[in-house]
């Protein structure tokens, strides 16, 4: 497994070529598209710079549904175009992060009086397979009631008259984002997090870069670029502003909230999508331990840097859950944690939040500020191209700059490469039996591979040499994924590994805790860091998994 380091303690020497360099192109944000721009951008030669204010993923990208999906809602809104580029983009984002981005069979119940009666799901689900080249076992079925009861013996028997059962794709959002990102790193791109935007440079009425200040340090400074692209999602029209460019088109925010139970509270066989009273769709789905399931749609304008799940939305998904799964009567005590996030769509007069369309477009202001704004997880790197094939043409216009097509479609991300997905499947249990030793079991292992792919080798090293060091495997465990992240994943502190590295404040609540005083003393070691420090450290990770189970205690 080829390393790629990527460390907070190469700080100085990043922040040195972002003084020093005139770069092509410079990414402001990075969530999922600032990535895919900044790695299609590299990959096709150019010299390129990301900066992002907080930490990698920190907003929408890593709360979403967290699937890589086909859009089959789109079908009902004749948003054909949409169906068929997501559903060609999910095929490709398989390809290139098999580990990350995995098979997932989803379930569709029908239900007397629900959005989809029989005939119209079976012909929806064909035309979403034509749409999408779905191909082999991946193909739709149409389950009969039986059959239905038979894959998920929750749903309600009364009212149940069968199923739609297809194939979709489960991922972990920020960890697409970070692969994506270290990815673009080992095309040559220059890439920091914790670096906030404060205004941009002008020459001859041209934006030319921007004024950036390190997080971290305080320390002031400028970035030259040819083109400037503002792919900062909620934040799309702030920049705009600070460019005075927020004219025409503008952001309309919604938000959509998850909660996470314990599986044995709502332990569905699959995942399933499924009708609620208001008209709309959710998802439930199992992964490891929890099952989580959402979302809501609701429009935001309250403060974009702390999105909260409050009462209204958690008793709005209970209910819909308790609606179409009668038997297993969920309370809010049951909420262990939960995420909200926020959609960047595009405004349109007269529409509900859920009747936004998802497409994604680029603006261009008169000072060549280039902002991207809508879209979905799915498309992203589709987005990216668009908005690389745009700048192509601008860099050649002004610059002459020939730059070659989009490769990314066939480049593997960091954690790969794998064939496909049985490979991944003989690799997690190829780790398995090296982690059972000590005491893990085969979810562990699923965890380490859907995580870090062909990087769990990498960890599992550190792991092997911790061992006379402490005698707990799972804390020796923990200690070696962060040495791991500090060193190859520009980790600043434990609540960018708990929350965005590992996902364990939405997956693996419970962990947290049992690992807090290991990551801690470890980061200690690395950082020489002081009591106050890690103090600060530990009130930061106690007052997030209070905020993120807060809801069961609202009411």
């Amino acid at each position: 497994m080829k390393k790629i380091k990527f460390s907070v303690k190469d700080r100085p020497q990043i922040l040195a070529k972002l003084k020093n360099t005139e770069f092509d192109l410079l990414v402001i944000g990075g969530g999922i598209t600032g990535a895919g721009i900044a790695l299609d951008a590299a990959a096709r030669g150019m010299k390129v710079a990301l900066v992002e204010k907080n930490d990698f993923a920190s907003g929408t990208s890593s709360k979403s549904t967290k699937l890589i999906h086909g859009g089959l809602r789109y079908l009902k809104q004749f948003d054909f175009w949409l169906v068929k580029e997501v559903g060609s983009e999910r095929a490709i984002v398989h390809r290139i992060a098999p580990h990350l981005v995995v098979p997932e069979k989803m379930l569709l119940p029908i239900v007397e009086n629900g959005s989809y009666g029989t005939w119209l799901t079976s012909i929806g689900l064909k035309v979403y397979d034509i749409l999408a080249s779905v191909e082999g076992e991946d193909k739709r079925q149409m389950l009969d009631k039986k059959e239905a009861l038979e894959k998920e013996p929750l749903l309600p028997k009364k009212i149940l008259k069968g199923a739609g059962y297809y194939a979709e794709y489960r991922t972990d959002d920020a960890r697409l984002t970070i692969e994506n990102i270290k990815t673009a790193v080992a095309h040559g791109a220059t890439i920091l997090n914790y670096a906030k935007v404060n205004e941009f440079l002008y020459q001859d009425d041209t934006v030319c870069g921007v004024v950036a200040e390190d997080e971290i340090t305080k320390e002031v400074f400028n970035i030259k670029a040819r083109l400037v692209i503002n792919a900062t999602g909620p934040w799309v029209d702030e920049l705009r502003s600070t460019n005075h460019s927020k004219k025409g088109k503008q952001l309309h925010l919604t938000k959509g909230v998850h909660l996470v139970v314990p599986y044995e509270k709502f332990p569905v066989k699959q995942s399933v999508y499924f009708d609620i009273p208001d008209g709309r769709m959710m998802f439930a789905i199992p992964r490891g331990n929890i099952t989580y399931f959402g979302t809501t749609d609701t429009n935001y304008q309250y403060n974009k840097d702390e999105v909260l799940t409050d009462a209204a939305d958690a008793i709005y998904l209970i209910s819909a859950v308790n609606n179409m799964f009668p038997k297993i009567n969920l309370e809010m005590k049951d909420i262990i944690s939960s995420w909200a996030g926020l959609r960047p769509l595009i405004h349109e007069e007269g529409k509900s939040a859920s009747e936004l369309s998802r497409k994604d477009e680029i603006f261009i202001s008169d000072t060549g500020l280039i902002s991207i704004a809508g879209g979905k997880l799915t498309g992203y790197r589709k987005m990216a191209e668009r908005v690389v094939d745009k700048s192509s043409e601008l860099l050649e216009e002004r610059y002459k700059m020939t730059v070659k097509p989009s490769t990314t479609e066939k480049i593997s991300l960091c954690g790969g490469p794998f064939k496909n997905y049985k490979e991944v499947k003989k690799y997690i249990q190829k780790i398995f039996e090296r982690i059972a030793p000590a005491g893990f079991d085969e979810k562990y292992a699923q965890y380490l591979v859907n995580t870090f792919g062909k990087q769990t080798d990498l960890i599992l090293a550190i792991f092997d040499k911790l061992t006379t060091q402490n005698t707990n495997a799972i804390q020796q465990m923990g200690q070696a994924e962060y040495m791991f992240c500090v060193e190859n994943e520009m980790i600043a502190n434990p609540m960018d590994f708990f929350i965005r590295r590992t996902g364990r404040l939405y997956f693996d609540i419970a962990s947290i805790p049992v690992l807090m005083d290991t990551v801690l003393q470890t980061h200690r070691q690395l950082f020489d860091s002081d009591e106050n420090t890690l103090k600060g450290y530990r009130l930061e990770l106690e007052n997030q998994m209070e905020k993120h189970s807060r809801v069961a205690r609202v009411v």
